[in-house]
């Protein structure tokens, strides 16, 4: 198996970034974006993929995406407008939040985005009076409770509902072209995909029969990055869905719409330690970024965090680690083992680049954490490759 490589700074580099760009700080590497699509284009060569750009709406991010030739996924009228801005065509773009706003549905008649996803009735009628001819798919439901976040608690119709809400569709005036899953996030084994695609499979095969000519097969993201404590084979997960799409979809056009795989291991935190106090009997850590920065992925993606110390030693201790602002939820670690640490020392955190600066605020008057580009600076400043292999 090919592992496929990610991106981590050495230390080196995080002390000299740190010393001339100050902390915290994110930094991009828009190599590990191409690497990443690259890898999804070898292992699904039939399928167009549109990146989901709520993962990480960073504008380098989307200008190297559409400069390679990909889509998008896009969820409401601002990041629509986004896009147009940039000068991508409507064409590649999908509407691919089923409940849509009105505000929405105009930024897709002023941008031409005529590719949409739905999963009620109620849908039917406001993209039939918006968006009249508009191409779209019927979104069903999946059961996945392994996910690392269950999408299907929110969207998706029910499976018995499928061909009815197409024909309905067509009814409308819509161009009923076809349907849609997303199996949720992180999903590090091949089954839920399998098992969507035999649904998909049963629904083609029912439209047909109802007088329906279904030619598009949506499957989704959810395919997985590093973290803790967590293997999976990523190749042979490709593979399969690869293997099931040419035996059951040869004649089908399939999209797909990652998200975290191609920016999550795109992005490295660099963060100092500002504050150290003794509460209780354990070690708490305050660092310059928080919960309500970078580290709010821990709230909306309920994700782990590595936490990467540079300092040597034998002994750990066990230790809270919180933000820098004034609210006690601010508190990103509980328990969590490290080497003793002082204040001024920096801490890695890789593969930080999905759902975290994304939904990071400006509460109590921080600052977003700035972001460079590794390309970049590297060259300025004379560092050598960041580079680590994927598990």
């Amino acid at each position: 198996m090919k592992r496929q490589p990610f991106f981590q700074l050495t230390q080196s580099a995080v002390e000299q970034l740190a010393a001339n760009f100050d902390t915290p700080l994110l930094v991009l590497s828009l190599d590990q974006i191409e690497r990443n699509y690259r890898f999804l284009k070898t292992n699904l060569p039939r399928v167009k993929f549109y990146y989901a750009m709520k993962a990480n709406p960073d504008m380098r991010i989307l200008e190297k995406m559409a400069e390679m030739g990909a889509s998008f996924d896009v969820a409401s009228d601002g990041e629509i407008k986004t896009l147009a801005g940039l000068g991508i065509d409507g064409e590649r773009m999908i509407y691919a939040n089923p409940i849509k706003t009105t505000a929405g549905l105009k930024a897709c008649a002023y941008a031409g985005v005529n590719k949409m996803t739905f999963d009620n009735i109620a849908e039917v009628e406001k993209m039939a009076k918006a968006c009249p001819g508009a191409t779209v798919l019927l979104r069903f439901r999946i059961d996945n409770s392994s996910a690392h976040v269950d999408l299907n608690k929110k969207f998706g119709a029910a499976r018995q509902d499928a061909v009815g809400l197409l024909k309905a569709a067509k009814d409308a005036g819509l161009d009923a072209a076809g349907i849609c899953f997303h199996v949720g996030s992180q999903v590090m084994f091949a089954d839920p995909y399998l098992q969507a695609l035999d649904i998909s499979r049963e629904i083609f095969e029912e439209a047909k029969a109802a007088g329906l000519n279904l030619r598009i097969l949506d499957i989704g993201g959810g395919f997985p990055i590093p973290e803790l404590k967590v293997n999976f084979n990523l190749q042979e997960i490709l593979g399969q869905v690869n293997a099931r799409l040419e035996e059951d979809f040869a004649n089908v056009e399939i999209w797909a719409e990652p998200g975290r795989f191609i920016c999550g291991t795109a992005m490295n935190l660099i963060t100092s330690v500002i504050g150290v106090n003794e509460r209780n009997g354990q070690t708490w850590y305050f660092l310059d970024d928080g919960l309500y920065g970078t580290f709010s992925g821990v709230i909306f993606d309920q994700w782990d965090y590595k936490l990467i110390s540079f300092k040597e030693g034998d002994e750990e201790i066990e230790a809270t680690f919180a933000g820098p602002s004034c609210d006690s939820l601010d508190i990103m670690f509980r328990g969590r083992m490290t080497v003793p640490l002082e204040v001024g020392d920096l801490l890695l955190v890789p593969a930080c680049g999905a759902y975290s600066s994304a939904s990071a605020t400006v509460f109590n008057g921080f600052r977003k954490t700035q972001i460079v580009v590794w390309e970049d600076v590297k060259a300025e400043f004379g560092l050598k490759d960041a580079l680590a292999t994927a598990v």
